[in-house]
């Protein structure tokens, strides 16, 4: 692929307010992430680590009509006075310093104003979050090593 494509495969991007691009093909990778209206796309090339499997495929047939809908997991009962600790940028959220580190927070944890509950790295650069907030951990609602957007909510915490 050379960068004529993929200059093209950015303007289809713009045109059609896409966010992500991939394509795969035998032994060949590119990734393409607009993480905001306005900014400049990222662009990711390497070898692809095997063969490509798109992730989406047919519903399996049902006999006897429509599929059933899941059922729906039980619903944990949280305090309505929770307070969201929300991302103030976009990035990528990790728990902890490293791999190997202790989280930063956990549910049922205690934290202040000052306590740092995570980093979200953007940009390369490791950002430490800041719980703004005194009170108890009651749920972590992403993922570790996840894409966040600004504003996502990531904790729950009950006030003192």
């Amino acid at each position: 692929m050379d960068i004529k494509e993929i200059k093209k495969i950015i303007e289809l991007m713009k045109e059609n307010e896409l966010s992500e691009f991939e394509l795969a093909e035998e032994g060949f990778r590119i990734t393409v992430r607009r993480p905001y209206a306005g900014a400049a796309p990222q662009v990711m090339m390497g070898q692809a680590p095997g063969p490509y499997y798109p992730s989406f495929a047919p519903a399996p047939a049902v006999a006897g009509g429509a599929p059933s809908a899941p059922a729906a997991p039980a619903k944990e009962e949280l305090p309505s006075n929770l307070i969201e600790i929300k991302s103030p940028m976009v990035g990528t959220f990790y728990r902890s310093a490293s791999p190997e580190a202790e989280p930063y927070a956990a549910v049922g944890g205690t934290v202040e104003a000052e306590s740092v509950v995570c980093i979200i790295e953007a940009m390369k650069v490791m950002n430490e979050i800041k719980a703004e907030v005194c009170g108890t951990i009651r749920k972590i609602l992403v993922e570790n090593a996840t894409a966040v957007e600004y504003g996502q909510p990531l904790f729950l915490v009950e006030p003192k």
